[in-house]
């Protein structure tokens, strides 16, 4: 994948005109681009991509999403709809109401391309470099923050939502296989945990919070495979496909 340099250029009319109609005071997302209409540009992350190959997304929106979902705490699934749905994000984005966006691995795709090039420190810096110009921060304050703290906590909340996801769709299939033997091992509280996909709320932002609902989510999941390894255990849930990838999601994991 190579990089076909794109100019940051105006917010679409009907963009602009539908996002200040919505929001006439602004969002934060949208006054970002209104007070820094570059806050990155593709140059900036020019090294990491080669010269020849299928032209990429614009890695100057990738930086500002990466960013953008950190301060939201979402998770890259949660980020990508927002692309689609949310019209401050196409505002600052410089997009077309009817954009389609992207799939949600591209962010993860960007985030191994930064780590892999060791450039994890151009999120923070360019902002920083940025913030300087405008007198926003002092030079020698302690804005710097390791931008690796970024890609962490963004990696953390996609690997959170990829585990429950895992096993919400193998609780889904085993209910049409075997649902009398799943009515006799299911707990509760998995009807309010796994009721519904993960993306279609928000993930807890404090730290802690999803530290206690990973591991929630681990114990559940090895009791459910612990009852499937169990002698009871009906040889039709152990063909479901996607007990398979619970397994291999657990021990990767």
């Amino acid at each position: 994948m190579s990089l076909r340099s794109e100019p940051i250029g105006t917010i679409p009319a009907e963009t602009a005109r539908v996002a200040h109609a919505a929001f006439r005071k602004g969002t934060v997302v949208m006054r970002l681009r209104d007070e820094f209409s570059a806050l990155y540009e593709d140059e900036d992350f020019a090294a990491l991509y080669p010269a020849r190959g299928q032209p990429g997304l614009a890695p100057w929106r990738l930086a500002l999403i990466t960013v953008l979902q950190f301060l939201e705490h979402l998770s890259d699934r949660q980020a990508a709809d927002a692309v689609r749905a949310r019209i401050d994000w196409k505002y600052a984005l410089g997009l077309e109401l009817i954009d389609p966006g992207f799939h949600f691995s591209v962010l993860a795709e960007f985030r191994a391309r930064l780590v892999a090039g060791k450039a994890e420190h151009l999120l923070l810096d360019r902002m920083l470099e940025r913030f300087k110009e405008r007198d926003l921060v002092k030079a020698r304050g302690r804005q710097r923050t390791d931008s690796t703290h970024v890609l962490a906590a963004v990696h953390d909340l996609h690997l959170l939502e990829l585990v429950a996801e895992t096993l919400r769709a193998a609780l889904d299939d085993l209910a049409v296989v075997v649902p009398d033997w799943l009515r006799e091992i299911v707990r509760p509280v998995w009807f309010e945990r796994y009721g519904h996909r993960i993306e279609d709320y928000r993930l807890p932002k404090r730290r802690e919070a999803r530290e206690a609902l990973a591991l929630a989510i681990g114990a559940d999941g090895f009791t459910l495979l612990d009852a499937l390894d169990a002698p009871k255990a009906p040889a039709a849930a152990q063909a479901v496909p996607m007990v398979a990838a619970l397994r291999d999601v657990w021990r990767i994991h």
